[in-house]
């Protein structure tokens, strides 16, 4: 018989927790109420909250790397750095070509104005020899249209070496009878200076 009586009891316990709840969301907060009897033991007790786990940091795991790939990679450095020298070489070799190249062209240009120069000269010199000719020429038909002893009384007094050019050029009609005119000792020297003259191998 005292069941029945309980149940008015906890049906008040209830509406007089209800009400707490209602009043402590009106104020912003829920106030801690000890219940008592039945429906203290039959609420739930909140457990404290635990506190996150901490974070997993991220394991680094470090494979080495296999002995095929590490002697690829040696290989592929080697490679690289032949070719490195190789293009070092090929460029300072390339350098080279180009100076000489440069160095040729300069000394092809300096060739082409002394070969310029030389004929220039050349010219210039069988020029000069032709007037010098065309002046011995003169003098010697001047001596061959005069008479032997007076072209010989000249020849006793001029320079050998003037004379010898004049006598090798003369005709030996006309160099005969002026020889023999001439001093016998200066005849005999110019003789001898004249055959030594035609002895020698021509310039």
């Amino acid at each position: 018989m005292s069941r029945p009586r309980l149940l008015p009891f906890a049906l008040l316990a209830m509406l007089a927790l209800l009400g707490v709840k209602l009043e402590g969301l009106r104020h912003g907060s829920t106030p801690s109420v000890a219940l008592v009897g039945p429906a203290a033991a039959s609420a739930p007790v909140p457990s404290p909250q635990a506190p996150p786990p901490p974070p997993r940091q991220a394991l680094e795991i470090r494979v080495p790397p296999a002995p095929d790939a590490v002697a690829e990679r040696a290989v592929l450095e080697a490679l690289r750095a032949r070719r490195a020298e190789i293009e070092a070489r090929e460029a300072a070799l390339a350098q080279r070509e180009m100076l000489a190249a440069a160095v040729e062209r300069r000394l092809t240009g300096r060739l082409e104005e002394l070969a310029a120069l030389q004929q220039r000269l050349e010219a210039e010199a069988r020029s000069r020899d032709e007037r010098t000719e065309q002046g011995w020429r003169q003098m010697v038909r001047l001596y061959e249209g005069m008479r032997p002893r007076d072209a010989a009384g000249i020849f006793d007094d001029l320079d050998m070496p003037v004379l010898i050019q004049v006598v090798d050029r003369m005709r030996e009609a006309k160099a005969a009878p002026v020889l023999a005119a001439m001093r016998p000792e200066r005849a005999r020297l110019v003789t001898t200076e004249l055959a030594r003259h035609r002895s020698r191998p021509n310039d």
